[in-house]
């Protein structure tokens, strides 16, 4: 088949399948991906955990090292097959194709991070009451330890009522762990269901599904909107927190190199993990979102773009969240490093608890959620559309029909509803964090990594794949890109997965709870279904496949030929 014929048939398998209506859609919708909730406090959490403005440096040069290259390739991958990222790998790769089935069952785990969302809608329904209910201890959740901030000019006072209330629970604290998740003793009493958080996941769903149940038809026109609302509030955010007396003593925290800590090998390793969580790499995510792209669009030059977007939005939003973290160490005369820490914590108690103590504080808690929930949004609608994209490409004849994508949709969104009521049960924080600790974990961001670049330079060939980003955007890569995919992530990822299993630790909730065996079991469980599926179904593929191993290594033995061949009578 030649070129023309290649995209005549692509172009016929498109109106059946669906493509962007323009760039722009496609790179709303990706950078609506890639920038979310790890921007907002993973990142900054991470930077000044790991030696302040010394963690740019690892950060930096392995954007450049993986980051970079990782998301060329995965973005590549899916424009060139034109299918969702299990299907591109039986085109490209068919003993890699366990791959694809690992990405889908991390896929599946992803979904919980709905939750998310559904705590920041229920803040915001909360916002629009006349008092903040984080702010007083005056509620019916509250306990006699509960305790309110006490803000006087005297940095001195402060300190004191801190350590004379050592055993006290501020109100931001009990509304987040008594109203908000009426948390249980553990795991073991799951309780009843939150009849309030229930209704905020219904809507959650229901704006997922109306995103999507066009397929990329309709979520393309969302995020004229989802996209580009969380940067005016992080705008208006930025603004305001530069200005709060105390700002610039948790800028300077944030920004404080340590250069001591650029010779840790887990700075390093905290950096690259960051990068794989930031850009969506390893998960097929990029994959699927540019198998609707034109054979022909420039995705060399959105890589760039997309992956500067991202690492910029990050380092905005340090600013954002160290500014009022100093504020409020400046109010309570306490350090930076004791007011909070990353995770729901500073999402949902630290932000409300700074923005009572702000003039208008209704106002700024009401853009802060509306600015998490659209960040939230974003990367939700595209992981179930994604994986919705995936499972059609498996069975094409059944779910590329008039209304089959919208029935897919209806249903897969009211099973998962109907799954993720176990996550607003009063035990529900716990398997979320196990979810969360294990589903995704950094051991199969690296193995993942490592097996994707494997599958390229053993199966279809870096040179050969260098030639096929050339043929489809006019741009030859450097050498550069064929190190980094050959060597350099590889040896990285082997080297930071043995590290993190010799240095694995167990889940601890708050540093109390400690799960009960059969929880760290299942969490082992959900973290080895994924990493697998890689060396399982490759082993099934040689023994039930007749053919050499070469055939089974590579699908597609003579386009190499007719690129070459097409490529010097455009040259004459």
């Amino acid at each position: 088949m030649n070129r023309d014929e290649r995209r005549k048939a692509l172009q016929k398998r498109a109106e059946h399948r669906g493509q962007w209506a323009n760039k722009t859609e496609y790179i709303l919708v990706t950078a609506g991906n890639v920038v979310g909730l790890g921007n907002l406090w993973r990142f900054p959490y991470l930077c000044y955990k790991n030696g302040g403005g010394a963690f740019l440096v690892p950060y930096g040069l392995l954007t450049m090292l993986c980051g970079i290259p990782l998301f060329l390739l995965e973005s590549s991958y899916g424009q060139y097959t034109q299918e969702g990222f299990i299907t591109c790998w039986r085109k490209l790769c068919p003993l890699a194709e366990g791959f694809g089935y690992g990405n889908l069952v991390i896929r599946l785990y992803d979904f919980t991070y709905i939750i998310v969302q559904t705590w920041a809608l229920f803040y915001l329904v909360f916002s629009f009451r006349s008092q903040l209910p984080w702010a007083s201890c005056h509620n019916t959740w509250n306990t006699a330890d509960c305790v309110e901030l006490q803000i006087s000019d005297s940095p001195s006072t402060n300190m004191m009522n801190q350590t004379t209330s050592t055993n006290r629970t501020t109100a931001a604290i009990e509304f987040w762990e008594r109203r908000v998740l009426a948390m249980s003793g553990g795991i073991e009493d799951l309780g009843t269901v939150s009849w309030e958080l229930a209704l905020c996941l219904l809507v959650c769903w229901m704006f997922c599904y109306f995103s999507i149940f066009k397929g990329v038809r309709s979520s393309g026109k969302v995020v004229y909107f989802t996209a580009t609302f969380p940067y005016v509030m992080l705008l208006i955010l930025l603004i305001r927190g530069l200005t709060l007396p105390g700002a610039w003593k948790g800028i300077y925290f944030y920004l404080y190199p340590d250069l001591n800590r650029i010779a840790n090998l887990r700075v390093w390793i905290e950096a690259g993990s960051q990068i794989c969580f930031s850009f969506s790499l390893t998960i097929g995510t990029l994959t699927a979102l540019s198998s609707y792209n034109k054979y022909n669009n420039d995705c060399y030059r959105d890589c760039f773009w997309i992956c500067l977007l991202n690492s910029g939005t990050s380092f905005v939003a340090g600013f954002v969240v160290f500014s009022v973290l100093g504020f409020m160490a400046d109010k309570q005369g306490v350090s930076v490093d004791t007011v909070t820490e990353s995770g729901p914590g500073l999402a949902f108690i630290a932000y409300p608890q700074a923005a009572a103590m702000m003039p208008l504080p209704h106002l700024w808690t009401v853009c802060f959620f509306l600015m998490l929930i659209f960040l939230a949004v974003d990367t939700h609608f595209v992981t179930v559309e994604t994986f919705l994209t995936s499972v059609s490409d498996l069975f094409p004849k059944l779910f590329y029909k008039p209304r089959r994508h919208e029935m897919f949709a209806l249903i897969f969104c009211i099973i998962f509803f109907f799954i993720h009521l176990v996550l607003v049960t009063k035990g529900g924080i716990y398997i979320f964090q196990l979810i969360d600790y294990y589903g995704s974990t950094r051991a199969c961001q690296f193995f993942m990594a490592l097996c994707e670049c494997l599958a390229l330079t053993c199966g279809l060939g870096a040179d050969r794949f260098i030639n096929i980003i050339e043929d489809m955007t006019g741009h030859r890569p450097p050498v550069y890109f064929k190190v980094c995919w050959k060597y350099i992530i590889p040896v990285l990822s082997l080297i930071s997965l043995i590290v993190y299993l010799v240095d694995y630790k167990h889940l601890k909730i708050n540093d109390w709870y400690i799960y009960p065996d059969w929880a760290y079991a299942l969490g082992w469980t959900m973290t080895l279904s994924s990493v697998l599926m890689v060396p399982l179904f490759a082993a099934v593929q040689l023994c039930l496949t007749a053919g050499t191993f070469r055939q089974l290594k590579i699908q597609l033995p003579s386009r190499q030929t007719t690129e070459n061949q097409e490529r010097k009578r455009r040259r004459r």
